[in-house]
C-alpha cells in the first residue's frame, strides 16, 4: 500500500488509541517505500492532523450534528484529515481533498457515510466561499479550484467572515480553539506574555520545525561542513553568536545518509540546547556530572567544549537512552564520557566531586511542542504538577555533587513557571550556599538577555529557537 492518504489515516488510527505520534509514523514508514513527495504529504498530514485536532474536532462539533466524541472513531479521524487539508492545506484543491477523504471513507468501513462525508466537507467549503456549485461550471476547472488559507484572526482583528470556524468571546477558548491548544496552556502564556505575544507564540508552535546541527570541532570545522553540505545539494545557514551551530533550510532527506555524519563531524541539536552547553561553560582537565543525560545530546557537546580532557559523569535510569549515548559518543570519537546507570535522586557516590553539574530536568516539553505534535495532548496541569516534585527533588539532591566554589545549570524546555522560576526560588530559599550567577563571564548572544532575577528565558516567537529556560548557579566557596 503506497496512498499517503491511507498511510496517514492508518498512522493517526494508532495515535488515537495512544501511540506517540512519532513511533506511530516511524512504524509506518518503515514498512512501506514512498517517494520523497508521498513521504513528505504523509508526515504533514500526520502531524498536522494531531497538533490541529481541538480545532478539527470544533469544526465537527459545529457542522455535524453529531459532536466529534459521538462520532465513531475511525469517521472521526476520516474528517480530521479531510478538513485538515481544506483548512491548512493550500497547495491541495479543494475538490482532491473532498474526493480524497469520500474515498477514504469508502475503503474503511463508512460505504454508507460516504454521502454524509461529501456533504460535511462541502458545507465547510460554502462557508468559506472556497467553491462556486453553479450549474455549467466545467468539471476541469472545478478540479484547478484552490481553497486559500483562511487568514488568521489577530488578536485586534474581527474574524473574516469567510471563515466557517466559529469562535467564543473569552480570549482563552478563543486562542484555544483557534491555534488547537488545551485552554490551561494558553492559559499558563497569557498569564507571563498578554494576548497579542500569546498568539504569536501559538502560531510559532504550529510551524513545522526547523533542524539544526552542531558541528564537531574536535573532527572538523564549521566550513567545512557547510560544504560538504552543499556539495550535495543541501543548503545551511549559520545562527548568529553560536559558533558550532548550522540550520538546514529546505528538504534535507535522511539525515544519517548526509556526508559527515558517520564521520562524527555533527550531530543534530537545536540552538537552544546548544546555549545550554556555552551557560555552562566547562574547562578541559574538569570533572563534570550530565545527571540527565540520555540521549547525550548535552552530554557530548560539554565534552567538545572540554576539547575531550577531563571527565564526565553521564547518568541516566534508562538504559536503552543511555545505550543512544554510548552510539552518539563512538560515532562522535569522544573518549572522556563516562556512563552511569542510575536515578540521580539516588546517587550517593558524588558527593562533592565535581566541577559542574548540569541538570537538564525532565519536564513538560511546552517550549518544543512544535516538535512533538501529540505533547499538547498528552501533558495535563496534574503531569506539570508531578515533574515539578521530581525536578526539586533532583535540583535537592544532585547540588550536593557539586565542589565547594562550583557550579551548577539548571535547564527545561518547559515554559511554565512552575518547572521553572518557582523551582529556581524555592531550592535558593532553602540553599543559603547557593546564588544565581548572572555575571559569570559566559558570552551568550544578545537575544538570551538575562532577566532581573539573573535566570534566562528563551521564547520561540522572538527568537525563532526552542522554548528553554536556564540558570548558572554558584555554590559558595566556604560550603561545607
Amino acid at each position: 500500500m503506497t496512498n499517503p492518504r491511507q498511510l496517514a489515516f492508518i498512522t493517526l488510527r494508532d495515535v488515537h488509541k495512544g501511540a506517540y505520534a512519532d513511533v506511530a509514523l516511524d512504524r509506518v514508514l518503515q514498512k512501506v517505500s514512498l517517494p520523497d513527495s508521498d513521504r513528505r504529504l504523509l508526515t504533514e498530514l500526520v502531524y498536522g492532523s494531531v497538533r490541529r485536532q481541538r480545532t478539527l474536532d470544533t469544526l465537527i462539533d459545529q457542522l455535524a450534528k453529531k459532536k466529534s466524541h459521538q462520532q465513531p472513531p475511525d469517521l472521526r479521524t476520516i474528517l480530521h484529515l479531510g478538513f485538515y487539508q481544506l483548512r491548512y492545506q493550500e497547495r491541495i484543491p479543494a475538490s482532491a481533498a473532498v474526493n480524497t477523504t469520500v474515498q477514504l471513507a469508502k475503503e474503511n468501513g463508512f460505504s454508507g457515510l460516504t454521502g454524509f462525508v461529501n456533504g460535511l466537507l462541502r458545507q465547510y467549503l460554502r462557508k468559506a466561499g472556497g467553491t462556486n456549485e453553479q450549474e455549467g461550471r466545467g468539471a476541469e476547472e472545478k478540479d484547478s479550484l484552490l481553497l486559500p488559507q483562511s487568514p488568521i484572526p489577530s488578536s485586534q482583528s474581527p474574524i473574516p467572515h469567510f471563515d466557517p470556524l466559529e469562535l467564543p468571546e473569552n480570549p482563552v477558548e478563543r486562542l484555544g480553539i483557534l491555534h488547537s491548544f488545551p485552554d490551561w496552556i494558553v492559559q499558563v502564556w497569557l498569564e507571563q506574555l498578554g494576548l497579542a505575544d500569546t498568539e504569536k507564540l501559538c502560531e510559532w508552535m504550529n510551524q513545522s520545525p526547523t533542524i539544526d546541527l552542531r558541528i564537531n570541532p574536535l573532527r572538523t570545522s564549521i566550513k567545512e561542513v557547510e560544504a560538504a553540505l552543499q556539495s550535495v545539494g543541501v543548503l545551511v545557514r549559520r545562527i548568529p553568536h553560536l559558533p558550532q551551530a548550522l540550520r538546514f533550510i529546505g528538504n534535507t532527506g535522511s539525515i544519517q545518509k548526509l556526508p559527515g555524519f558517520k564521520e562524527g563531524w555533527w550531530t543534530v541539536q537545536d540552538a537552544s540546547a546548544q546555549l545550554v552547553g556555552h551557560l555552562l561553560d566547562p574547562q578541559p582537565g574538569e570533572v563534570v556530572i550530565d545527571v540527565c543525560a540520555a540521549p547525550g545530546g548535552k552530554t557530548t557537546h560539554i565534552a567538545e567544549l572540554m576539547a575531550d580532557k577531563g571527565k564526565i559523569w553521564a547518568c541516566d535510569r534508562t538504559p536503552s537512552r543511555l545505550r543512544k549515548l554510548q552510539e552518539n559518543s563512538k560515532r562522535l570519537n569522544l573518549q572522556s564520557i563516562q556512563i552511569c546507570t542510575g536515578d540521580s535522586r539516588h546517587l550517593n557516590q558524588f558527593q562533592n566531586t565535581a566541577d559542574r553539574v548540569l541538570l537538564d530536568a525532565p519536564c513538560s516539553g511546552l517550549g518544543t511542542m512544535h516538535r512533538h505534535a501529540d505533547a499538547r495532548w498528552r501533558q495535563t496541569p496534574a503531569s506539570v504538577q508531578e515533574l515539578s516534585v521530581l525536578q526539586r527533588e533532583l535540583i535537592t539532591h544532585t547540588s550536593t555533587f557539586v565542589k565547594p566554589g562550583g557550579v551548577l545549570v539548571y535547564a527545561t524546555c518547559t515554559l511554565h513557571p512552575a518547572e521553572n522560576e518557582e523551582i529556581i526560588s524555592a531550592f535558593l530559599a532553602e540553599s543559603p550556599d547557593w546564588q544565581i550567577e548572572s555575571d559569570s563571564g559566559v558570552e551568550l548572544p544578545d537575544f538570551t538577555d538575562s532577566t532581573p532575577q539573573g535566570w534566562f528565558k528563551l521564547w520561540p516567537h522572538r527568537q525563532d529557537i526552542d522554548g528553554f529556560f536556564m540558570v548558572r548557579l554558584r555554590k559558595n566557596n566556604n560550603s561545607e
